[in-house]
């Protein structure tokens, strides 16, 4: 039987939380997958509709969830993929630019390779944790600390970040995120500008 209820309980940021039925019961977990409608975020008092099943643990779990009441009476029509990739198409480019520009230092001698194969190690790793923490934020697993993200992202992987937020769309529309990310790569380009300026040596201590 299809139940009616209200999300409870709702970490945006982990994808997932709980929904309690209509007239008092027990709550069922619901993840952000079992939304038939993507148009919008779920938020804590929501009301929804939703059919109940066990998952593999054995946890009562709302699926094919569907909004009840649309936020404002007013429905955005859902995001077209193309429109998405427009908005987060330009990432990538960024980073291929940069990393460009890093291969013609290194080519003019401006600094050593160890750079490049610095950016290019750690942009790998970080396009892994970034894999990492979308598969653990849909699953309903443990999830990487956004701090291990922006560290990853300030030690020279940020070119990396760029493309899984442009290929994975994760962590490309959080406000605060985004605004610490730019902040971590303005400072790693400095640091990279002030290292050519030095002749592409470290400073003696």
């Amino acid at each position: 039987m299809r139940l009616q209820g209200k999300i409870s309980e709702w970490d945006d940021a982990r994808g997932f939380g709980f929904v309690s039925p209509n007239g008092g019961g027990e709550r069922c977990f619901v993840h952000i997958r079992a939304f038939a409608a993507r148009d919008r975020r779920p938020a804590t008092g929501d009301v929804v509709t939703y059919d109940v099943q066990p998952d593999a643990q054995g946890r009562r779990t709302a699926v094919a969830v569907r909004f009840a009441v649309v936020r404002g009476n007013v429905r955005r029509p859902p995001m077209p993929s193309d429109t998405a990739a427009r908005k987060t198409g330009w990432r990538a480019p960024i980073a291929g630019v940069f990393l460009a520009a890093v291969g013609v230092l290194v080519a003019l001698g401006r600094v050593p390779p160890w750079v490049m194969a610095v950016y290019l190690g750690m942009s790998a790793l970080t396009l892994a944790w970034y894999a990492v923490d979308k598969s653990a934020a849909r699953n309903g697993r443990r999830r990487t600390p956004e701090s291990t993200l922006q560290s990853l992202a300030l030690l020279c992987g940020w070119p990396g970040a760029l493309v899984a937020q442009q290929v994975l769309r994760h962590k490309n529309r959080k406000v605060a995120f985004q605004q610490v990310f730019w902040i971590a790569v303005v400072i790693n380009v400095l640091a990279l500008g002030w290292f050519v300026r030095l002749g592409g040596r470290l400073p003696d201590l």
